[in-house]
C-alpha cells in the first residue's frame, strides 16, 4: 500500500469479453434523464465560467437535482402537436454573493438551460413546448476552506466512493457509438431528419451473438405515412448493421422500436423528438454513468456525476478520475484484459489522498502481473496528485458525465 493508499491486485474473475452473457445500456441525448443529466451539467458548467470571471475562482454550487416533469402531446404523420409543455424545473444550491459581489445565478441558469436544449432537442419550441423554472437555494460562501485558496487541496464533501473500467468491451463500444453515429452522422450529416434524438440502445451479447434493441422516437413532421415510417427504420437498421462491423466479427442482430404495431399504425411517433413531450419524466442520476454507459456486468457507482461541483464533490470528482485511471492503465500497459479502479473518500479529508484507491487488472494469459504493479500505482498516483486537472477539464467541458 503506497503513501496515497493506492493497492494493486491482480483480478482474477472471467473477462468481460469471455464472459458467456453481457448487458449494457445506453440513454441517448434526448432521453428524459439525460436531458436532466444534460442541463445540469450545463448549468454547472456555465456558473463556473461566471465564477472564474467575476471571482477568480469556482465557488459551492451543485446544480444535479434537476428535475423533468413529462408534458403531453398528440403526434400524427405530417405534424402533431404539444398540448401540455414539459416543465422543467433547475433545482439545487449556488454561491449568489461572494465578497461584495453578487452572481446571477438563477438567470446564468435559466439562459443556460434555454441555449441547451435548442442545440440538443432542435425541433423543440422553446416557446410553446416547455417550460423553464429555477430554484436554486444559496449555496455556502462561508466553505472557503474548500473553495477560497487555490492552493489548497480539496477537502472530500462525504464519504463516498467513484468507479471506473477500462477498456471498453466490444459491446460497449457499439451501445456508445450507436445513438451518437444516428444523430451526428445518419441525421445531421446525411440528412435522415425522421430520427429524434430520445435514443435507448440496448445490447445483449450471448456468446458471440449481439442483440441490439434501439428505441428511437421519430420526428412525425417529417414522415408522411406508415410506408416512410417503415423505410425509415430499415434504413436505420441498415445503417447500425454496417457501423458495428466496425468493431466486432460477431454475428449482429438490430431491432427498432420492437412495439410498433405497423398494421394498426401505432408506431412511436414523436412532435419534437423526445418521449419528455408524452409522459416519460426525468431526472438526473437515472441514466448513463459517467462513462456514458449502462453496465450490469462490471461495477458502478449510483451517484450521480452531472451538475455536481468539479472542485470537492467525490460524486463527480472520483468517478470521473477513476475512468481515466482506468484508461491510461489500459493503453499504456501491454497484454491487460480488464482494470477495474475504485476511489473511496472519507468527508473532511483531502481528495488526494482516499481511504483507498483499489485497482484491480486481469491480464491475458501468459502475462506476469508483478511487472505491471509499479506502472498502474504511478498512474494513479499522478491523478490523484493533480485532481485540480479534473476540475479543469469538467470547467472547460472536455470530460463528458453521462
Amino acid at each position: 500500500m503506497s503513501q496515497r493508499n493506492i493497492c494493486v491486485e491482480q483480478y482474477m474473475e472471467t473477462p468481460i469479453e469471455k464472459q458467456q452473457i453481457e448487458l449494457v445500456e445506453r440513454k441517448g441525448i434526448g432521453h428524459p434523464d439525460s436531458i436532466a443529466d444534460g442541463l445540469a451539467e450545463a448549468v454547472s458548467r456555465a456558473l463556473c465560467k461566471e465564477y472564474l470571471n467575476k471571482c477568480g475562482t469556482i465557488l459551492h454550487h451543485n446544480t444535479d437535482e434537476t428535475q423533468i416533469a413529462a408534458g403531453h402531446s398528440i403526434p400524427k404523420f405530417g405534424g402533431g402537436q404539444v398540448i401540455h409543455p414539459i416543465y422543467v424545473l433547475l433545482v439545487g444550491r449556488a454561491t449568489k454573493e461572494f465578497n461584495g459581489i453578487d452572481i446571477a445565478t438563477d438567470t446564468i441558469g435559466l439562459k443556460t438551460a434555454r441555449n441547451y436544449l435548442k442545440k440538443t432537442i432542435p425541433n423543440l419550441d422553446l416557446d410553446s413546448d416547455v417550460i423553464l423554472d429555477c430554484k436554486f437555494g444559496r449555496g455556502s460562501s462561508d466553505l472557503s476552506d474548500v473553495f477560497g485558496r487555490e492552493s489548497a487541496i480539496p477537502m472530500a464533501n462525504d464519504t463516498s466512493f467513484g468507479v471506473g473500467h477500462a477498456p471498453f468491451s466490444e459491446l460497449e463500444n457499439i451501445v456508445y457509438n450507436t445513438e451518437r453515429s444516428l444523430i451526428e452522422d445518419l441525421k445531421k450529416k446525411k440528412g435522415l431528419n425522421a430520427i429524434g434524438e430520445d435514443i435507448k440502445v440496448m445490447g445483449l451479447r450471448n456468446g458471440k451473438d449481439i442483440t441490439l434493441t434501439i428505441c428511437c422516437g421519430m420526428v412525425d413532421k417529417y414522415i408522411d405515412d406508415i410506408g416512410a415510417y417503415v423505410n425509415y427504420k430499415e434504413e436505420m437498421k441498415t445503417y447500425v448493421e454496417d457501423m458495428t462491423a466496425k468493431y466486432t466479427n460477431r454475428n449482429v442482430s438490430v431491432f427498432i422500436n420492437t412495439a410498433d404495431n405497423i398494421k394498426n399504425e401505432s408506431v412511436f411517433l414523436t412532435v419534437t423528438g423526445t418521449s419528455a413531450e408524452m409522459g416519460d419524466d426525468g431526472s438526473v442520476g437515472r441514466g448513463n454513468r459517467s462513462n456514458g454507459l449502462i453496465t450490469p456486468n462490471r461495477p458502478m457507482s449510483m451517484e450521480a456525476t452531472s451538475g455536481k461541483n468539479p472542485i470537492n464533490h467525490i460524486g463527480k470528482i472520483y468517478n470521473l478520475m477513476s475512468t481515466q485511471i482506468a484508461r491510461k492503465i489500459a493503453v499504456e500497459l501491454d497484454g491487460i484484459d480488464d482494470v477495474y479502479v475504485k476511489l473511496l473518500s472519507q468527508i473532511g479529508q483531502p481528495i488526494d489522498q482516499p481511504l483507498v484507491a483499489s485497482i484491480q487488472i486481469s491480464v491475458k494469459d501468459g502475462v506476469r502481473f508483478d511487472s505491471m504493479r509499479k506502472e498502474a500505482e504511478g498512474i494513479a498516483d499522478e491523478w490523484l496528485g493533480n485532481s485540480k486537472k479534473i476540475t479543469d477539464m469538467v470547467a472547460k467541458g472536455e470530460l463528458d458525465t453521462f
